[in-house]
């Protein structure tokens, strides 16, 4: 398995260590439950270090990111972030990512790390603009530091004011002594927070500064556990459980990055056009429980007389909230909020309802 510059930090603190897109990387440590609270009350500091990153440069930069990306890069300006997809030609998602606009003709892409090779090799055979590339998945680590003291603990390691960086918004400069830190906010935890970016050779040193820095507001070393439970609280799709080759981002709520403006002729736009005005036939909805039980990955849904109407593609029971919570793919016709519908729990059909994420409350 592949490592991360952190993998002998999470081992040593007792973490459990499981294959995650090809790394070995910490789950848990003091258990979900209590991580996520953690994440939500204080601060937590996440190793995402195995996620991929593309440059992409030149004059014909933006002209490329156009016609690959389903949202509108145009929009950016430098210090500017954006959520879109990779479209492919089958109305599904080749992946979700992030766009940083990081100077006039050069942006950063952060995609999955289980679809990094895959990325690229789209990136790659699609680039007939001749936009020039660059996969740095490799020399950059990346600390997600999240939760609401992140802030107070992050601000003693830089002279640049964080408070002056807005969600989807980044900077890069010193930061715990190093220099060119990327900082952004752009958290997957709906906790607040920022992201850090940076050399490998400046792991250990930013490791310590940070765990430093937050040991009076309660820090700890949050696993890719409670990473999923917080981002499913928020209504976060994942990419290979929410999100795939096969669902397009019309059906999965995601018409608001996929921009149908002039001059944009991104990967299967008439398709994905048509689904927008003629709709689709299925959504993704968020659902909580009535009866109790934990929906999993793969549960089949059903309407409340029977009919077999869809599947979950995220379940867990909520830290927050003590009730299962998922989201799954309907036919639109049981997608309005408040529709009851059930879930096959190894034979047993138990209730839920349709609700609109957050389920946080």
């Amino acid at each position: 398995m592949k490592t991360t510059p952190f993998t002998e930090n999470h081992i040593s603190l007792g973490a459990k260590m499981h294959e995650f897109a090809g790394y070995n990387m910490p789950i848990e440590y003091s258990g979900i439950i209590d991580e996520h609270l953690t994440v939500c009350n204080a601060v937590g500091v996440f190793d995402v270090s195995h996620m991929g990153e593309f440059w992409v440069k030149g004059p014909n930069a933006l002209a490329f990111l156009q016609k690959v990306t389903s949202n509108n890069v145009a929009a950016l300006t430098p210090g500017k972030v954006q959520y879109t997809c990779f479209p492919n030609e089958d109305g599904g998602i080749v992946d979700d990512l992030l766009v940083y606009h990081y100077e006039p003709e050069k942006y950063l892409l952060v995609v999955n790390a289980s679809n990094i090779e895959k990325d690229w090799n789209w990136c790659v055979s699609h680039n007939t603009e001749g936009a020039e590339l660059e996969n740095a998945s490799e020399h950059m680590a990346q600390l997600a530091v999240q939760g609401p003291k992140a802030i107070l603990a992050l601000q003693k390691l830089t002279s640049i004011d964080l408070s002056s960086l807005p969600y989807y918004t980044f900077t890069h400069g010193e930061f715990a002594g190093e220099k060119d830190v990327i900082i952004s906010n752009t958290g997957y935890t709906g906790a607040g927070g920022f992201e850090l970016y940076f050399y490998p050779e400046a792991a250990r040193k930013i490791w310590d500064a940070v765990f430093e820095a937050g040991e009076e507001f309660g820090i700890k070393p949050i696993g890719l556990g409670a990473r999923d439970t917080l981002r499913l609280e928020m209504g976060f799709c994942l990419y290979g459980n929410d999100l795939d080759d096969t669902t397009s981002p019309i059906e999965a709520g995601l018409g608001w990055i996929t921009k149908f403006v002039e001059n944009k002729n991104f990967t299967n736009r008439p398709v994905l056009e048509k689904q927008k005005t003629e709709g689709t036939v299925r959504k993704l909805v968020g659902f909580e429980m009535v009866d109790r039980g934990i929906p999993r990955h793969g549960y089949e849904l059903f309407s409340a007389d029977g009919e077999a109407i869809g599947v979950v593609t995220s379940g867990t029971m909520s830290p927050t909230r003590k009730i299962g919570i998922g989201m799954g793919y309907v036919k639109p016709e049981y997608s309005k909020v408040g529709t009851e519908i059930c879930i096959d729990m190894r034979g047993r059909k138990l209730k839920a309802v349709v609700v609109r994420p957050p389920f946080r409350k």
